[in-house]
């Protein structure tokens, strides 16, 4: 029985075993309210549309064609901004989190430009690299890269010190140490940056997207609000937040396989 009771406290104090599709429970709930509070007239649908207008909305907008071809310009921008993002996070924290000089370098600019809003950056950017395309991308890119580093390196400043000096003693070359203690050790903080720099992808896309753009989800919404078309604008939100709801659960699924070998919390 001595035995069984300490057993018996840890199941008490973990959350419990998760449910398949758990986690649409919160999204299909939220749904459930707005309809049945459109179903009873408590909302005005000048101010917000009930879930069947929108419904019917997203169907013309997928009929005229133009749903289809704003989300994908939607999506190229997201994904061109995240690749960069990822791509240059990474590398600025590898830079930062090996070289004492590199973290001089690298370090305190990071953490200015993450105090300072993408928003603020957009009139020094135009200014820069005009209306077009890779303004956007830049604006996305930006924030992601942060994101990424941050938690990158922090994974990689929180390493044993223990492990530097095992591979010190097996006479591991500086790539077989990044290979072997440092890539393993820093994925976790990885894809704790990836899902926030996919988070930091959209949220860059809904700013550049309603500033100087002639397409995209985000151009889609602020041209409906100038009518007040608030089904469109819906329609919108909709789609960002499908997105980024898919997104997040690709990167949570890749983490888990990645990071099988760790016991969390989490499952």
């Amino acid at each position: 029985a001595g035995h069984g009771a300490p057993a018996t406290r840890r199941r008490r104090l973990a959350p419990g075993k998760g449910l398949p599709f758990g986690r649409l429970i919160g999204p299909v709930l939220v749904v459930a309210v707005w309809w049945a509070a459109s179903a009873l007239g408590q909302l005005d649908p000048r101010i917000l549309s009930g879930p069947g207008d929108v419904l019917s909305t997203a169907g013309d907008l997928i009929a005229q064609g133009r749903l289809q071809s704003n989300v994908l310009v939607s999506l190229e921008r997201a994904g061109l901004g995240l690749l960069f993002g990822v791509a240059a996070g990474v590398l600025l924290a590898l830079v930062a989190g090996l070289s004492r000089t590199g973290e001089y370098l690298v370090d305190g600019p990071l953490q200015i430009k993450r105090a300072i809003p993408s928003l603020a950056l957009l009139p020094l950017m135009i200014l820069w690299l005009g209306i077009g395309e890779s303004m956007k991308v830049v604006v996305v890119a930006l924030g992601v890269a942060v994101s990424v580093y941050v938690n990158v390196h922090t994974s990689l400043t929180s390493i044993d010190g223990r492990y530097v000096e095992l591979a010190r003693v097996l006479r591991l070359s500086r790539w077989q140490f990044v290979r072997k203690v440092v890539m393993p050790g820093a994925l976790p903080g990885f894809f704790t940056g990836l899902r926030l720099g996919v988070t930091s992808s959209w949220l860059g896309l809904v700013v550049v997207e309603q500033i100087n753009a002639t397409s995209g989800i985000g151009y889609m919404m602020f041209q409906a609000q100038q009518y007040a078309q608030s089904d469109v604008i819906i329609v919108g939100l909709v789609v960002y937040g499908v997105f980024g709801y898919v997104t997040d659960a690709a990167v949570r699924a890749a983490e888990r396989r990645a990071l099988s070998w760790r016991r969390t919390l989490a499952g």
